[in-house]
């Protein structure tokens, strides 16, 4: 809880995530006595302030897609509290729920498979004004039509299917829709890494111009590296379930912390390999462990060079070991 004690009675906190869990039943004995249960996501704490991007990374499968599904309450969460723009959202009924939903958008990662087939462009862009009625006639056509070209798209597609536009341009129609309902905070979970690397340039750059036009906050989710420093303000480090580091990007890259930082850090491409500072690199090896067998003490223990005895028999606490810099292990890098 140390990680959002501070912002607890701040104006700017519109997010606040306090020991979220979700587990997944995988299995159970011969007579259902004992279930056994994938660990997701497994006491993550963190707060997202408004107007700012947090970013969230890791290797896949760490549970940073399934936090952010059940932060909007896609999933169900386990346990743990969610409480944004002041209240808390954790068990609220389907139909307030809705009501919070409109503030609560998201930006999937496949732009293909989370666009109707059968719907026209503006029939995409137009659902989440007709679910909560909000514009219809006239009224609604205008609103279709400037989120369109407010996203780069010309109107006059918005006749078409979406089989017949390209990845980047899908990704632009899944924005619009995003926007539609003039949400508070925006979860864009992967949204460029099914594109082209050039494509991926232009959605991010459009993702920072709409933040500043429309004063939007961001929770954004990757695997890669490169774009969570590229648009994130702060970065949340997350492994098996938990967050291993949190801090703002230029503490992050500059006094990295966690071995596991370390690792995807150094799995980035440079032009000359020569020029990385070695000092402190993790190459990391080996997939994930079995996460329905969490290890006892430091989940990274298997993967890590620089482990000792104590990590694998006890489990690291989330600390403050810089100002707004938290880290959870025992022998930090610097």
């Amino acid at each position: 809880m140390k990680v959002i004690n501070e912002e607890k009675q701040s104006d700017e906190c519109l997010l606040k995530v306090e020991g979220l869990k979700k587990y997944f039943p995988t299995s159970s004995s011969l007579f259902g006595k004992t279930k056994q249960f994938l660990k997701a996501v497994d006491g993550v704490d963190f707060y997202v302030k408004k107007g700012e991007t947090l970013g969230i990374v890791g290797e896949s499968g760490c549970g940073k897609s399934t936090t952010g599904n059940t932060i909007i309450r896609l999933l169900e969460p386990t346990e743990g509290k969610i409480i944004f723009d002041g209240k808390d959202i954790t068990k609220l009924p389907e139909r307030e729920l809705q009501k919070i939903r409109k503030d609560i958008q998201m930006v999937f990662q496949d732009p293909f498979s989370s666009l109707n087939p059968r719907m026209r462009v503006f029939d995409i862009i137009a659902e989440p004004l007709r679910t909560h009625k909000v514009a219809k006639g006239k009224e609604l056509e205008e609103q279709i039509y400037e989120l369109m070209e407010t996203v780069g798209l010309d109107r006059s597609f918005a006749n078409r299917y979406p089989h017949e536009f390209s990845g980047g341009q899908r990704q632009r129609i899944g924005i619009a829709r995003a926007l539609a309902l003039k949400p508070k905070l925006i979860i864009c979970d992967e949204p460029v890494s099914a594109l082209d690397v050039s494509i991926q340039a232009q959605i991010l750059n459009l993702l920072i111009e709409l933040q500043k036009k429309f004063e939007l906050t961001y929770i954004f989710i990757a695997h890669g590296i490169p774009a969570v420093k590229y648009i994130s303000d702060r970065i949340a480090v997350m492994y098996m379930g938990e967050v291993v580091e949190l801090s703002s990007k230029e503490e992050l890259f500059s006094h990295t912390m966690h071995p596991y930082t370390s690792g995807l850090i150094s799995a980035v491409p440079v032009p000359d390999p020569t020029l990385r500072d070695r000092k402190n690199r993790v190459i990391l090896e080996d997939d994930l462990p079995d996460q329905t067998n969490m290890p006892q003490g430091c989940r990274f223990y298997s993967r890590c060079p620089f482990a000792a005895e104590r990590c694998k028999h006890e489990k690291p606490e989330f600390n403050e070991v810089k100002p707004n810099h938290f880290v959870a292990c025992h022998y930090p890098l610097s």
